[in-house]
Formats: C-alpha cells, structure tokens, sequence
C-alpha cells in the first residue's frame, strides 16, 4: 500500500514500518528544526535526540489525536520536550562529573551556565500558568526531588490537599500546552 498524507497515521497505528520513512521525508524538517533550536551548544547530541524523536513517535502515536492537534504540531511538541530531556541530562551529567579529576575550561562554564538558563526559562514558560504556591509545590517536588512526606511538612498542607494541586497544576500545564484547548 503507498503511504499517504492521508492515511499514513493509520499505517503507524497498524505498525506499517514503511510510515517512519514517510514522516522522516515529510516532518523530519520540523524535529531538526526545533532539536537544533534547543540544542543549539550540543550539537553532538543532534543524531541521537532525532532517533528518540522517532522512536517516541512511533512509540505513542496511538495518542495522536488530530482532533486536538495537526500532526506537524505533535511532532514539533515531541522534539521540544525530547531536547529539553537530552540538555537536563547534560547538564546533570556535567553535575555528576568529577570535579577534583578533571580541569574545566572556561567555555565549558560558560557553555553550562547558558544550558542552565535556557532550562530554567523554558520551565519558567511552562509553570508561569500555575499560582505561585503550585508553582512552588512544583519546584520543590520536581526539581528539588523532595518526597511528598517532606513537601506536606515543609508547607503545611495535608497530603491529599498536594496531591489535588499536583492534579490540578497538571492538567493545567497540559491544557496551555496544547494551546489552551
């Protein structure tokens, strides 16, 4: 069967392998485009994020709903939060790094205090919807990795009034991700 732009989502929910060569012809400009946008200093780790990219599209496509999305937004979306996976993990990665064994060039400083600040914005951007307590609950439980035991102390709320403001803070995110629909 020839793949088409009409029917080429329903051959990759039937796991026609012939589809990921027609999104890598026809949408593979979209995922360069943005993995090269945010990770614009790494560019060592271009090939890689890509094939994530394609595997996380062929992975999930049965949550594609072009109800909800063009298809050219999806894959941009997925290539957005693959490359801000792949800088957190450079980043964590130059965190774990041995210090004492090693001699660090200023660019590579440099180089980590941009990554940084870029991720820092980016979260920034995608937490700016929530309150500033449920964005607090977020930062602490998501990037300070504190355990929801530790949250509840350190704020006085009960567990289950957190975890309701995680739900709710949740849903929100995705609701101004897909564009407020």
């Amino acid at each position: 069967m020839k793949i088409t732009e009409e029917n080429f989502v329903a051959q990759m929910k039937m796991r026609n392998q012939d589809t990921l060569a027609y999104v890598i012809d026809h949408y593979a400009w979209i995922l360069k485009t943005v993995i090269k946008k945010h990770l614009f200093y790494l560019p060592n780790l271009y090939e890689e994020c890509m094939n994530d990219c394609l595997l996380a599209i062929w992975n999930n496509i049965g949550h594609y709903d072009p109800e909800r999305n063009s298809f050219k937004n999806w894959v941009g979306g997925i290539a957005k939060y693959k490359s801000i996976d792949y800088v957190r993990k450079h980043l964590k990665d130059l965190d774990n790094e041995n210090l004492e064994d090693m001699t660090i060039p200023v660019e590579d400083n440099s180089l980590k205090e941009v990554l940084t600040r870029e991720l820092e914005d980016e979260t920034e951007k995608i937490l700016s919807s929530l309150s500033e307590e449920t964005r607090e609950i977020f930062k602490q439980l998501y990037f300070e990795e504190k355990d929801i035991n530790e949250l509840a102390e350190a704020t006085g709320f009960s567990k289950a009034v957190l975890y309701n403001r995680i739900s709710r803070g949740k849903k929100k995110i995705r609701k101004e991700l897909r564009g407020g629909h």
